[in-house]
């Protein structure tokens, strides 16, 4: 006989049978895999599931929202359990199904109860808050731009409440920070209450700008292909949901002047502030200890570390596959890193192999272009980023026309300012990351003067001290 249950205040699934106890179990998500622990008695067994985990070497935190699988061999059952509400998350049991999400009460998922949320976040009268409303990638980590800045407000003026939406509370936020899960009653006040919003991508859901509040869009990267209203094709909505978007953001941060002209037209970011100031993410670059962060991934200081972070597709919802990581590694015998996009994230599933990590849900970019010693990209901005470490780039480009010509269109010329090769295969790629990267000393050069002059590893102190010198925050 198999019963299940969920304990709250160990934050734990357990699973309990009468035959003969199980070898191994385990909770098989896409991007997460919980073994359980085991506990034998002569006639009966219990396996216990953690729902709170540690991820990277960060404290344990609920699992990430998702569908997961329990497997016990040699179990079968078919119960369930009722959805409770406990430890940081929200939980239920299907059969074998165990379906995870944010600590948000049901009666908020009714699109009645979201509306009369918003309707009341529309309406707020209550006084603006000291507060910064943080948001990157549509909650789905804490990283980029916003963490940067999150970092050196919290130095300077401590004082400062930092609110930070997730998805869930799988998402790890910086010290001293106040996690909101998105739709929550608390989401909607914090989102109402903050004089600055500091997002680095488009504010979702409904936004009514309160007297006296204002938005930092940091943005997400330098443009290497085409955004916003310089995508291909006339598209009269997608104009104008460009145009509505816009005009909520007071002030656009830019990583240098090429970005500055590229956001700003394709946004339409007229007569207001444009910052070029350096992106604070890459502070971490000049200064960051890549040490530290190996060790975090368990990769040895004498490792090889490739890091393959190709961009999203417009044309498919998970990372794209030109490249075996497996078979790389093994070329190679370098530790390959395998970063999807932020929009690969939820649909995605984490690659495996020898000597092959998946860091697709780390929490930040910036600390894995710090630990690599190369880069393998196409037409993902990390291309800008990388530049600050003066190390190799390598950009795997089988479908370039295809890109170049339908799905988005370039900027500019990759092919004749790139720092590195372009190639079609793997197999150029393994013969270009053995040859000498000195012939593209040259375009590297030019590619960091034109790209990277004001990421010097002080632009987060620049951006902290305009909010605080304009009035947008109070020390």
């Amino acid at each position: 006989m198999i019963s299940a249950r969920f304990e709250p205040d160990d934050a734990q699934l357990v699973i309990a049978g009468t035959e003969a106890a199980p070898e191994e179990a385990w909770l098989e998500g896409r991007r997460a895999r919980v073994p359980g622990r085991i506990e034998a008695r002569d006639d009966a067994w219990e396996v216990r599931f953690p729902l709170r985990v540690p991820r990277w070497g960060g404290p344990p935190l609920p699992l990430p929202s998702g569908e997961y699988r329990v497997r016990v061999p040699g179990a079968e059952f078919d119960g369930s359990v009722p959805l409770r509400v406990f430890a940081g998350l929200r939980a239920q049991l299907r059969g074998d199904l165990l379906v995870v999400g944010p600590p948000v009460d049901p009666l908020y998922d009714d699109p009645e109860a979201q509306g009369a949320l918003e309707r009341r976040y529309a309406d707020r009268s209550v006084p603006l808050e000291n507060a910064v409303f943080f948001e990157s990638f549509y909650g789905r980590g804490a990283g980029c731009n916003p963490l940067a800045l999150d970092r050196e407000l919290s130095r300077v003026a401590p004082g400062i409440t930092r609110y930070w939406s997730v998805v869930d509370l799988s998402v790890r936020v910086p010290d001293g920070a106040v996690a909101v899960a998105e739709g929550s009653p608390e989401w909607w006040r914090a989102r109402s209450a903050a004089r600055l919003l500091i997002v680095n991508d488009w504010l979702r859901r409904r936004y009514v700008r309160r007297p006296g509040q204002r938005v930092l869009q940091t943005w997400h990267g330098t443009p290497l292909k085409r955004l916003a209203l310089h995508r291909p094709g006339f598209a009269p909505r997608r104009a104008a949901a460009v145009v509505k978007e816009s005009l909520r953001w007071d002030v656009l941060l830019a990583q240098n002047p090429y970005a500055a002209t590229v956001l700003r037209k394709a946004y339409a970011f007229f007569g207001r502030p444009l910052w070029v100031e350096g992106y604070p993410r890459n502070d971490l670059l000049v200064a960051g200890d890549a040490a530290a962060v190996r060790a975090e991934l368990a990769i040895g200081a004498d490792e090889r570390v490739l890091l393959y972070a190709p961009t999203w597709r417009d044309d498919r919802e998970e990372i794209v596959d030109f490249l075996d990581p497996a078979a790389l590694a093994s070329e190679t015998g370098a530790v390959v890193l395998v970063r999807g996009h932020s929009r690969t994230l939820l649909p995605g599933a984490d690659v495996a192999g020898p000597r092959v990590i998946d860091v697709t849900a780390y929490p930040d970019t910036a600390p894995l272009l710090l630990a690599a010693d190369a880069l393998i990209t196409d037409y993902s901005s990390v291309m800008f980023d990388f530049g600050v470490t003066g190390k190799p780039m390598y950009f795997l480009v089988p479908d370039m026309e295809h890109y170049r010509g339908q799905l988005r269109g370039f900027y500019f010329d990759l092919a004749r300012r790139a720092p590195g090769p372009l190639v079609r295969t793997q197999e150029e790629l393994v013969a270009a990351l053995a040859d000498d990267p000195a012939p593209y000393a040259d375009r590297y050069a030019a590619w960091t003067a034109r790209f990277n002059a004001r990421d010097d590893g002080r632009a987060s102190e620049r951006v902290v001290a305009r909010i605080l010198d304009q009035g947008l925050l109070d020390r």
